[in-house]
């Protein structure tokens, strides 16, 4: 945890010397007036990839808990933070324009870069069953960015780069170890789905 701590806070004070430097004054203070406006449908598209964003980090945190995976939970953690780091670094030092024109803050793109952590790390540490739905997300959330002019088609490859890099470096596989198994169920009224697992 304290690698993780040292590493975020010297990525952030790069970030900052970065900013420091840039010729666009005000940026971060005013964003620029956005020159493309999104029709209802890029809208809506961006509005479920912010929600996308969230739920999947969420998912996996909840899920981790309720398994009461403490060392998932720190890897995690771990993962999303480093994400996050080099994300935030390259955005305030590299200070591409969204294709929009709305800031710049395009390269690279944070809501690919969060749920393609949070897709890597759910299928690192649990499994294809769990990681293959949020791969699928994840997916919609770069074609979503890049659909509502948010981003660039590289801005969301790196940010998926960036994202599944870190889960690969802190998550460890979970379901080998407790033996996790999964299994649908049904008693002819009903479905539903069975898991087991040994701490």
């Amino acid at each position: 945890m304290k690698k993780v701590i040292a590493i975020l806070l010297m990525v952030l004070a790069l970030a900052e010397g970065a900013n420091a430097q840039t010729s666009l004054p005000g940026t971060l203070i005013y964003p620029a007036q956005p020159e493309y406006v999104l029709s209802s449908s890029q809208k809506g598209v961006k509005l479920s990839t912010d929600i996308v964003a969230v739920a999947l980090p969420a998912a996996a945190l909840i899920g981790t808990v309720c398994a009461r995976d403490w060392k998932g939970l720190l890897q995690g953690v771990e993962t999303g933070a480093v994400t996050a780091a080099f994300t935030l670094a390259l955005k305030y030092g590299v200070k591409e324009k969204r294709p929009d024109g709305s800031n710049w803050h395009s390269f690279p793109s944070g809501h690919t870069a969060v749920s393609f952590a949070s897709a890597t790390y759910l299928t690192r540490r649990y499994g294809l069953k769990f990681g293959i739905p949020a791969y699928v997300l994840s997916c919609y959330v770069a074609w979503g960015r890049c659909f509502s002019k948010q981003h660039f088609v590289w801005d969301t490859v790196v940010g998926a780069a960036i994202g599944a890099g870190s889960a690969l470096i802190f998550t460890t596989p979970w379901a080998k170890k407790h033996h996790l198994e999964i299994a649908p169920v049904s008693n002819g009224e009903s479905v539903g789905a069975y898991a087991s697992f040994t701490f």
